[in-house]
């Protein structure tokens, strides 16, 4: 998805008026903006991070692949790091940041620790990008062929993430469902998270006066990593249920599917004389929705923001979802396109954006009202900069009202500390 711009000449008053702090993001991976929406968002917050006068370095234990963004061409230093190894202590006292973000609870369980010894003034600061024990619990229903309740929120994964959200100093939500769910259900206090969705540039009349035109487009078109396991289960959803429907209403249609990192089991869906593509990774996101009429993404599991319902909003393309794809997406607004969760409703409204322009142009303009309201970059980063601001200045009174989080640092953490350095010396 598109991220906001910072201007040139921002960035040459702010080198030389602003005495520049370290950010230091530990990430899972190298982020790939164009494979999984997790990269975009990375993206953005770096991005978010830099507008605020922050010197940026990126670390990670993973290996780079051949389609991983470029950081050093974004003022972004880099640094491979490894597991369980004191490498990383060395690496990280030497920089002594000022804010350290994870960019997964299971990063803050590696690295916490060390980040704490080694530079305990820093910042600490977990990216959710989406609640992982909610994403299971849904996974774990739907294997069951029963409905989602809480009970399936009782999960170790779930665990560990509220664990990890209670040692960091902020952790960012994607999405004010989640936020919800953290305060309501797990009883997170409010000082300890905060709501910061995709930040995205306004969307202008002249930026959807050059989208394509309602009989410039044809076809379906979905997108997504094939390793998340949700967006598998939705082309599942799609091959099994919902585009025999459309096919025998629409059989001049197409429906092409586009993701990073198919496996045997996802190209043996590839199907020409059922016009059901499967093509692998789009090298270009907002090409292939822009060229499409309707996105469709019957997501029965999940969590966090979909990053392929933001991009269609953006590329003026209408979409059908699901209750779990449109969560946390447009909140009290209309929604760009149709939300169902039964197969032939969805494909009856997936004909119906398809071949009624009207409706079709009804859904556009919604998407536009989204973004402009919930997602403008404008409105979030300086919310952003506000908050670590504030803690910042009141970092030590934060961390004493944080009785939780000091009590698992001394506790559960340790755990992980003795096995880290178990590894550690079993290695060396």
């Amino acid at each position: 998805m598109k991220v906001s711009v910072i201007s040139e000449t921002y960035l040459l008053v702010r080198e030389k008026y602003i005495c520049r702090m370290k950010a230091l993001i530990i990430g899972n991976v190298w982020p790939e903006p164009v494979s999984s929406a997790a990269g975009a968002r990375i993206l953005q917050l770096l991005r978010a991070l830099q507008d605020q006068g922050y010197n940026i370095h990126f670390a990670c234990a993973a290996g780079k692949t051949n389609y991983a963004e470029d950081l050093e061409n974004l003022d972004i230093t880099t640094q491979e790091i490894k597991l369980n190894d004191v490498s990383f202590d060395q690496y990280i006292a030497t920089l002594n940041p000022d804010l350290v973000l994870f960019d997964k609870f299971v990063i803050e369980e590696q690295f916490g620790w060390r980040v704490k010894e080694q530079c305990p003034d820093a910042i600490r600061v977990l990216e959710t990008i989406d609640l992982h024990g909610l994403r299971k619990g849904r996974e774990a229903a739907s294997k069951a062929g029963v409905p989602f309740t809480e009970d399936f929120l009782d999960n170790d994964f779930a665990k560990r993430e509220i664990a990890s959200i209670y040692r960091c100093d902020l952790s960012l939500v994607i999405s004010e469902a989640e936020m919800q769910l953290l305060e309501e259900y797990f009883r997170i206090p409010k000082q300890q998270i905060f709501y910061l969705p995709f930040m995205v540039d306004e969307v202008t009349s002249s930026t959807s006066t050059n989208w394509k035109r309602y009989e410039e487009r044809a076809h379906f078109v979905t997108i997504g990593n094939f390793r998340h396991e949700p967006n598998w289960q939705s082309v599942l959803q799609l091959k099994k249920e919902i585009w025999p429907l459309i096919r025998k209403e629409l059989p001049q249609a197409e429906m092409r599917i586009y993701g990073s990192y198919p496996a045997e089991k996802h190209t043996q869906l590839h199907n020409p004389n059922e016009k059901f593509y499967v093509l692998g990774r789009a090298e270009s996101a907002f090409e292939v929705i822009e060229d499409a009429r309707v996105l469709l993404a019957p997501l029965l599991t999940g969590a966090g923001l979909k990053g392929k319902l933001l991009e269609a909003m953006q590329c003026g393309t209408p979409a059908v979802t699901s209750t779990v794809g449109a969560e946390g997406m447009h909140g009290e607004l209309p929604f760009n396109g149709i939300v169902t969760d039964d197969s032939a409703l969805f494909a009856q409204a997936a004909i119906e954006l398809y071949t009624n322009e009207d409706n079709w142009l009804q859904a556009r303009a919604n998407g536009i009202e989204v973004i402009n309201e919930r997602f403008l970059a404008s409105k979030w980063q300086p919310e952003f900069a506000k908050i670590l601001s504030a803690l910042k200045q009141n970092l030590i009174p934060h961390r004493k009202s944080n009785f939780t989080g000091s009590m698992l640092w001394h506790q559960s953490l340790q755990a992980s500390k003795f096995m880290s350095k178990w590894i550690e010396a079993k290695n060396n």
